[in-house]
């Protein structure tokens, strides 16, 4: 009983947080949708920012699982890169709850919407730098700084996909994957002697 309550109470403020952002969100409001007295969250969150890491936790494993899914064995790092990337982004994209906390970010910069969105940040670039290290154990990338490069090719796939868009044109998928191959993963491919 005690976990449905609590799945309750984490479906409501997801809710509620996607509609009205974390800052307008109360706890009232959650406990209104749960269906819960506000004692019952307290009883499981103590806070509204515990509340929102542990939907931030569940939203990485969802995230994780997405991209993991979008990793074909076989394939090259930079199809399997592009793959799961285009995953993330389009779960993030679809997720109401991403999306408004991005605004929230942009708008009024609420430093517990930040620190949450940077801990989402943070398991993605994880989850390139465990495949890069991959990489190049199988001998598909040279030796490099796996988390400094997880860290540069996650900002750039993010640079071409979603700001660039608010200057020019959408960039086309596979044209991201061109460009993050000419620009970027050229450079760390294993050198071949001619």
């Amino acid at each position: 009983m005690e976990s449905v309550k609590k799945k309750s109470i984490i479906e409501a403020a997801t809710k509620s947080f996607a509609l009205f952002g974390y800052k307008a969100t109360t706890m009232d409001q959650v406990s209104k949708i749960a269906k819960v007295g506000k004692g019952t969250i307290y009883t499981y969150f103590a806070t509204k920012e515990e509340l929102l890491k542990e939907i931030i936790n569940d939203i990485s494993i969802e995230m994780n699982d997405v991209a993991s899914k979008a990793i074909v064995p076989g394939n090259s790092f930079v199809s399997n890169f592009n793959a799961a990337l285009n995953g993330i982004v389009e779960f993030q994209e679809q997720h109401e709850l991403t999306i408004k906390l991005s605004q929230e970010v942009k708008e009024i910069g609420t430093p517990v919407v930040v620190d949450a969105l940077q801990s989402l940040e943070d398991e993605i670039c994880h989850f390139i730098e465990v495949h890069i290290v991959k990489a190049i154990e199988r001998g598909e990338l040279r030796q490099c700084e796996p988390k400094v490069t997880a860290f540069l090719m996650f900002k750039m796939y993010i640079n071409l996909v979603n700001d660039w868009k608010d200057r020019h044109a959408p960039l086309p998928k596979q044209q991201v994957a061109s460009l993050i191959n000419q620009y970027f993963i050229e450079g760390l491919a294993k050198q071949t002697k001619s």
